[in-house]
């Protein structure tokens, strides 16, 4: 983002919650929404627009997972590593997603194309072992079949 962050779609958001510190999530969500994470401009705008302080801001931040510090990817590529997912080759699944992708687990592709996270669960066990991206569920999965599925959302140049 940089010095440059248009932060006026983020004023309506600040006025739209009447600058109210009992707000302080909601405007983050909605910011994150604008920004697609919450770079540290947003984040001392924020802080300033509720009149609470920066810590507390980035202590919310921190404390909940759904908000992003740094820019994500387009598409979010999540692989489960629970128990169930586990014992039926979860670790070849996620091997071949990070080798597909050439990314670790919490790291963003050089495009910005995709975010690589595992989680504790998906909650699909029934189809273990499991991949989403973006909000499709992939199961059943063996490891031959990830590149198939993943090479779908590469970004095409032109798109």
């Amino acid at each position: 983002m940089g010095e440059n962050t248009d932060l006026s779609k983020l004023e309506q958001v600040l006025e739209k919650y009447a600058k109210e510190e009992a707000s302080l999530i909601p405007v983050l969500q909605e910011a994150q929404g604008l920004f697609g994470y919450l770079p540290k401009e947003v984040l001392v705008r924020v802080s300033e627009g509720l009149n609470v302080s920066l810590s507390r801001v980035y202590g919310v931040v921190t404390f909940y997972a759904q908000f992003y510090l740094t820019r994500r990817g387009r598409h979010t590529v999540r692989v489960c590593r629970g128990t169930a997912c586990h014992v039926r080759g979860g670790k070849s699944v996620l091997d071949t997603v990070k080798d597909f992708l050439g990314v670790e687990d919490g790291e963003t592709t050089p495009d910005f194309n995709f975010s690589l996270e595992t989680v504790a669960c998906l909650g699909t066990c029934f189809l273990a072992p499991v991949m989403m991206v973006d909000r499709s569920y992939f199961g059943k999965l063996v490891a031959p079949k990830v590149p198939a599925i993943l090479v779908q959302y590469v970004d095409k140049k032109g798109d």
